[in-house]
């Protein structure tokens, strides 16, 4: 952890992050149904945590992207946080882009354990992140000096791959020699192999993101920020993060927004001073300020003047209608489903701003009953206390690959 706030702050975080995985869960059921009356006839007054179903869709305006999913889970936007949370653990609370980038794409790509809903941003980075090291390759075979048969080059590049997928700078030539030496004795060419993983690390791009202005830019900070929360680093990780999925400066600038709004809430800064200085980050003001105008939350009438889908100059105007003019934590994750199209999206930021400022249980917080309805509840809190306590598992030695280290 980066973070500077005070010991006294973490259990308001926690109970912050928390708030993203249950507003994410219970929107699931009604996600992309962008017909407000149709969700008031399925939902009524309640319409959190409902199972996903086609027959939500019938007869209203949406899209239904999640089969098979029951009741508690979460969306795809959960599974991309969970992603980033699992290599800020890793990584003791630091950011490290190529960590992050080697889980992403194992999780969300081929044999990865994510079944579900493939947004354009994700679908995208997995393209990238293949065209990156694919270029790499070509780049690292095409500056050696070593005399090299085809096959020789196509079976180092099998060699060294599982290597800089998962390592990077001095950590690579010795774990590379001895892969390459059950194949290969000669030094020459076990050189040849490190020259070629050292040259494809120096070429993979932390930049692989879609050029994409929807809310998965976003959709992921609540954890980042708890990492550094207070640090002067957090506009500077944000971008850095943000554009693994999302190289788009629109998409960074609402990030930084996002960002900024978070971070002074989690540090416990009221809300209107919070978003007083989220706002000047955004690259159009003007409406967010226009949403927070009025004395009464009307989120299906903020959806019909800002719009309701994924991209982020519609959803952040929302979000801060529904945070400027909601009650409680409950209020508002409501309110978002019932606005209806990109709930889920949406709720990312709404959670965990309605948890941190009215934490959990009571008439304000998150119902504890909630808590306990989101798939998995008892491992996705216990990271997210390891993460903002900073109680870091011991790591596994990763320098050498498990199995047959070809590829």
């Amino acid at each position: 952890m980066t973070s500077n706030v005070s010991n006294n702050r973490k259990p308001v975080i926690i109970a912050a992050l928390a708030g993203g995985w249950v507003a994410d869960a219970a929107s699931l059921g009604l996600h992309w149904l962008y017909d407000s009356q149709r969700i008031h006839e399925v939902g009524g007054q309640s319409p959190e945590f409902l199972p996903p179903k086609s027959d939500y869709f019938k007869g209203g305006v949406g899209y239904f992207a999640h089969g098979g999913k029951q009741s508690g889970d979460i969306s795809h936007y959960g599974a991309a946080t969970g992603v980033l949370t699992d290599s800020l653990l890793a990584s003791e609370g630091k950011l490290d882009i190529r960590d992050y980038q080697r889980r992403f794409r194992a999780f969300f790509g081929p044999g990865g354990h994510w079944r579900g809903y493939i947004d354009n941003p994700t679908r995208v980075t997995l393209d990238n992140l293949n065209t990156i090291e694919q270029k790499a390759i070509e780049h690292a075979q095409s500056t050696t000096t070593t005399e090299l048969t085809e096959k020789q080059k196509r079976i180092l590049v099998q060699k060294v791959l599982p290597y800089t997928r998962r390592l990077s700078g001095e950590q690579l030539a010795a774990p590379v020699r001895r892969a390459i030496n059950a194949t290969y004795p000669e030094t020459e060419v076990q050189e040849a192999g490190v020259y070629l993983a050292e040259t494809i690390d120096r070429q993979l791009l932390p930049e692989s993101g879609a050029d994409d202005m929807q809310l998965p830019a976003v959709s992921k900070l609540p954890p980042l920020v708890a990492c550094y929360c207070g640090s002067d680093k957090l506009m500077e990780v944000t971008e850095t993060a943000v554009r693994v999925t999302n190289h788009n400066d629109e998409a960074v600038a609402w990030a930084r927004c996002a960002a900024r709004l978070l971070d002074q809430l989690f540090r416990g800064e009221p809300l209107s001073a919070a978003l007083d200085a989220a706002t000047p980050e955004a690259p159009d003001p003007e409406n967010l300020n226009k949403a927070r105008s009025g004395s009464l939350l009307d989120a299906a009438g903020a959806g019909d003047t800002f719009g309701r889908t994924c991209y982020l100059h519609e959803a952040m105007p929302v979000i801060f209608h529904i945070l400027s003019h909601a009650d409680s934590y409950t209020d508002a994750v409501r309110a978002n489903i019932q606005c209806g199209g990109d709930s889920c999206g949406r709720a990312w930021i709404i959670g965990p701003a309605m948890a941190a400022l009215h934490g959990v249980g009571g008439e304000r917080g998150i119902p504890l009953s909630w808590l306990a309805r989101v798939t998995d509840a008892d491992t996705l809190f216990a990271d997210i206390e390891s993460l903002v306590n900073g109680t870091w598992a011991p790591t596994e030695q990763e320098n050498e690959p498990k199995g047959c280290p070809v590829q």
